[in-house]
């Protein structure tokens, strides 16, 4: 399950990053459990999302995400507009932020997405992994 593949993947080259879906229970090696979706997950109470933290700003603008609809074959266009959005001074802080929850450990990036090949999580992990 491509799902599965995903939750797990991380840079043996940059910081150790993880994309996992907010509704699995956190595993213990995840590390800082932060949320980056820009709407709160339907149907999971606060208390029970277990998260370090919830940022917003690193997400893409609803205008896009709206644009998007999570179609895959528009994929490859939402990245690019999404790394354009991005490089805006909030988006940027926002990334360097994430970037420096990496150094004390694993960083897990978590969403409500279900096609996380397909997600913004994705290229957001890039962009963390690529900020210097």
């Amino acid at each position: 399950m491509a799902t599965k593949k995903a939750s797990a993947r991380a840079s043996a080259t940059g910081p150790a990053i993880r994309i996992r879906r907010v509704y699995d229970a956190p595993d213990p090696d995840d590390g800082t459990r932060v949320l980056v979706d820009r709407v709160w997950p339907r149907g999971l109470a606060k208390a029970d999302a277990q998260l370090d933290e919830w940022a917003k700003d690193a997400a893409p603008s609803t205008e896009l995400r709206r644009w998007y609809g999570h179609d895959p074959d528009l994929f490859p266009e939402f990245t690019s507009r999404y790394r354009a959005e991005l490089t805006t001074p909030e988006r940027r802080e926002a990334v360097a932020h994430l970037r420096e929850l990496t150094a004390p450990g694993p960083l897990t990036l978590l969403t409500a997405v279900k096609d996380l090949d397909h997600g913004h999580v994705q290229v957001l992990a890039e962009a963390i992994r690529d900020q210097e």
